[in-house]
């Protein structure tokens, strides 16, 4: 079965200081489609954050280039297989340079954080127990 996959692309203001803090959540860089103006961060094996620098971004859109530090343009939301991994994971991020964007979430069945990387763009990371998933 065919596994589609999804390829965020954001701008950011400094292409290395991106690849720097995703790397330091523990994602890899894709060098094979990565160069000095775009970062290819490999996420999973069907999630690719594409960080763009501003005047590379630029040749995709006609439209003016947000500043997510200013406004929000995207909530993106990736799942963690624990509380815990939710943590470690908004923990590093936090360490690496990024801000809070919010206090965590606690439903029980369901826990959230979320934090703000350095250029303003909202992940949000959460943990859904799988018995609440299925039923």
């Amino acid at each position: 079965m065919y596994q589609q996959m999804i390829f965020v692309n954001l701008p950011v203001a400094d292409v290395d200081a991106s690849k720097k803090f995703f790397t330091e959540l523990g994602y890899t860089i894709n060098p094979q489609f990565t160069t000095d103006d775009c970062a290819c961060v490999v996420i999973s094996d069907t999630i690719i954050a594409m960080l763009l620098g501003k005047q590379r971004y630029a040749d995709f859109t006609e439209k003016e280039i947000s500043d997510a530090t200013t406004t929000s343009e995207v909530l993106l939301c990736l799942s963690a297989e624990s509380r815990e991994k939710v943590d470690e994971l908004v923990d590093h991020a936090l360490a690496a340079g990024g801000t809070s964007s919010r206090e965590a979430t606690d439903h029980g069945y369901m826990y959230g954080r979320s934090f703000d990387d350095l250029d303003g763009h909202t992940w949000e990371v959460m943990w859904m127990d799988p018995a609440a998933v299925q039923g």
